[in-house]
C-alpha cells in the first residue's frame, strides 16, 4: 500500500475542501446532539434529518435530561414520521439511564439501548475525538474497494480500518471516509475521477463488484383497519405487536366490503403491506383524538397515510 501517512493527508486535504462541514451535528461539542443525530441518521436521509427532524426534536429535548423526564408517548408523537420506533424507544430508555451524559468508554455504550458497534464508535470518534475507527456502509465501501476486499465478514473490514486511520485527527479522518463514500465513492457509477484516492485504489476496476449484494426479500401483508369519526375526533386504540408498540393506531376490523372507503400501499422494513380501509360504527378499548391534535399524538407515518386517504 502507498505510504498510509500520504494516504491519509491526501483524505484529509480533500476534506477539508470537499466535506460537509455545515452538518449541524459537526459543528457541535454537545454528546447528546451527536448521538441524536447517529440514532436519526441510521434510517433516514441527511437532508431530512438536517432540515426537518433533527431541530424539531432539539427544540422540544434540548438536553438529555429533559429528554429523560418527558413520557414516552411524547416522545414517539415527536418521532413520528421518522419510522423505526424502536429508535425513540432505545433513545429515551438511554436517557433515562445515563441522565446527564452517555458514558464516555466503548465498552460503556455498547451496554446501553439501541447503541451497536457503529454507534458506540461514532460518538467516541465524533463527540470524544478518541483513537477509533468508524465503519458505517459508506466507509465500509470504500475500504472494500480501496483494499480490494471481496467476500470478507465486517470484523475484516474493521480492521482495515484500524490500520488506515489516523492518530493525529481520527475525527476528521472517520468524517472524511464517510463522506468519500457518500460523495464520491457511491454504490453505482462512482466518482472515481474526484477520488483523492483513486490513484492507488485496489478495487477501481471493478468498483461495483464490491457493493453487489443478496437481493432483499420482501413479506407482503394485508392489513384492514376502521374509521370512525365523532364530534370531528378520531378512534385509535394501542397499537398491538411489535410493529408499533407504545403507539397509537387505527383499530383492525374485519372487512365488509360495503363500507369499503378506500387502500393504498406502504413499505416497512421487510414488509409491503397492502392496507384496506372501512368506515366502523363502534370500536372497544378506544382513545380519542381530535383530528385538529392528531399531529401530536403517537401515531405512526402508516396511520397518518391512512387518515390523509379518508379525511383531507
Amino acid at each position: 500500500m502507498k505510504n498510509i501517512t500520504l494516504v491519509q493527508k491526501e483524505l484529509l486535504t480533500w476534506y477539508n475542501k470537499h466535506g460537509r462541514h455545515e452538518l449541524p451535528w459537526r459543528k457541535t461539542d454537545d454528546i447528546y446532539h451527536i448521538y441524536l443525530s447517529e440514532i436519526m441518521l441510521q434510517q433516514t436521509q441527511v437532508n431530512r434529518v438536517r432540515d426537518e427532524y433533527y431541530p424539531q426534536f432539539l427544540a422540544k429535548f434540548p438536553t438529555l435530561a429533559s429528554l429523560a423526564e418527558t413520557p414516552l408517548d411524547d416522545v414517539l408523537a415527536a418521532w413520528s414520521g421518522l419510522g423505526y420506533y424502536s429508535r425513540a424507544r432505545n433513545l429515551h430508555k438511554t436517557a433515562q439511564l445515563s441522565q446527564k451524559s452517555l458514558p464516555k468508554t466503548f465498552k460503556e455504550l455498547l451496554a446501553l439501548p439501541g447503541i451497536g458497534q457503529y454507534t458506540a464508535s461514532a460518538i467516541c470518534s465524533f463527540g470524544y475525538e478518541q483513537n477509533v475507527p468508524v465503519v458505517d456502509t459508506n466507509i465500509a465501501r470504500v475500504l472494500k474497494r480501496y483494499f480490494a476486499l471481496l467476500h470478507v465478514k465486517d470484523k475484516t473490514v474493521w480492521e482495515y480500518a484500524q490500520k488506515l486511520l489516523n492518530h493525529k485527527e481520527p475525527r476528521n479522518h472517520n468524517l472524511a471516509l464517510m463522506d468519500l463514500g457518500s460523495m464520491v465513492c457511491l454504490p453505482k457509477n462512482p466518482k472515481c475521477a474526484e477520488c483523492p484516492l483513486q490513484a492507488n485504489c485496489q478495487g477501481k476496476e471493478e468498483a461495483e463488484l464490491y457493493t453487489q449484494k443478496k437481493k432483499k426479500e420482501y413479506e407482503s401483508l394485508e392489513l384492514f383497519y376502521g374509521i370512525l369519526v365523532q364530534d370531528d375526533k378520531i378512534a385509535l386504540t394501542p397499537a398491538r405487536g411489535n410493529m408499533y408498540k407504545n403507539m397509537l393506531e387505527l383499530p383492525s376490523v374485519e372487512p365488509i366490503e360495503e363500507d369499503y372507503l378506500g387502500s393504498f400501499k406502504h413499505a416497512y422494513t421487510k414488509y409491503r403491506l397492502h392496507v384496506k380501509l372501512y368506515k366502523i360504527y363502534t370500536c372497544t378499548e378506544v382513545v380519542w383524538v381530535s383530528i385538529d391534535e392528531l399531529h401530536k399524538a403517537p401515531v405512526s407515518s402508516l396511520t397518518k397515510k391512512a387518515l390523509s386517504t379518508v379525511l383531507y
